[in-house]
This record gives C-alpha cells, sequence and structure tokens, in this order.
C-alpha cells in the first residue's frame, strides 16, 4: 500500500510539473490574439518575414504580421498586417522590411508619410521597399574586390 502512495505522488508531481511547462511555453510564445485593423503591404520578396513577425514603428511593436499569401495576378507577395486600434497611419506610409542584424529575424518597418488622410482597414499600404539579400551583397561585394585587386588582368 506504502507503494502505491508513493507512486501517485510522484506521478501527481510529475503532471504538476508538466502543466507549469506549458503555461510557460504559452506565455514565451506570445500566442494572444491579435486585436486592432488589418491593412495589406504588397511585397516583390518578403526574406524572412513570417506570420507572428512585429510591426514597428521607431523600433516600437505597433502590431504583428497575420497573413501571407502570393496574388495570383502579379506574383507579389501580400502580407496582412493587424495594428493596434491606438495607432493610426496616414494614406502615404511606405513600409519596409527590416533586419534585426546579420542573425536576427526580421521585421516589417512603417514610416508614416505627412498626407492628412488615412489608411482605413483593410486597404493597401502603397508604397513598399522589399527586404535585402544580405549574403547576395557580400557575394557582390567580394567578387567585385577580387576583380579590382587584379588589376583587370585575367
Amino acid at each position: 500500500m506504502q507503494r502505491n502512495m508513493i507512486e501517485t505522488l510522484m506521478g501527481a508531481v510529475v503532471l504538476v510539473v508538466a502543466a507549469m511547462f506549458l503555461v510557460l511555453a504559452y506565455s514565451a510564445a506570445n500566442l494572444r490574439a491579435s486585436t486592432g485593423y488589418e491593412i495589406k503591404a504588397p511585397f516583390n520578396k518578403i526574406g524572412g518575414v513570417k506570420i507572428g513577425s512585429d510591426v514597428r514603428v521607431s523600433g516600437i511593436n505597433v502590431g504583428s504580421v497575420t497573413d501571407l499569401t502570393l496574388d495570383p495576378q502579379t506574383f507579389r507577395a501580400i502580407v496582412t498586417l493587424t495594428l493596434d486600434d491606438a495607432y493610426q497611419f496616414t494614406e502615404d506610409t511606405t513600409a519596409s522590411i527590416a533586419s534585426e542584424g546579420l542573425l536576427g529575424g526580421n521585421y516589417i518597418e512603417l514610416v508614416p508619410g505627412g498626407s492628412p488622410e488615412m489608411i482605413r482597414p483593410g486597404e493597401s499600404i502603397e508604397y513598399t521597399q522589399d527586404s535585402v539579400d544580405i549574403v547576395q551583397l557580400l557575394g557582390r561585394f567580394i567578387f567585385s574586390v577580387e576583380k579590382a585587386g587584379d588589376g583587370g588582368t585575367k
């Protein structure tokens, strides 16, 4: 009887620890429902942007990426952004894909314009700038230095 009680107690401890890990994982994953209004932004190349990526203005998080689709006519990536209701952006706002660093992820950076008209929910940002492929830039730099270093003799 003593052995069954110990096994039951150990099982209960394992379940409590597993529940604590689930709560910790849920809170760390930031899976809260996005609230706010949606706008869309078309890009030719989105790099490492994915669902859940941040949308920032001046480095401050104002929303998140909630959907990625491909326009079948233009073959451009359509990024759906859900923005906090507290922030309204002008219709000439630009959206660009920025990197957090060489090893960091990508996010959408919004730069508000000066127009008096605001983007309404469901509308699209007209001005976008695609992601920069750092590997491609480094390759171009390396090969341009190599060509410049050999004095043009090959």
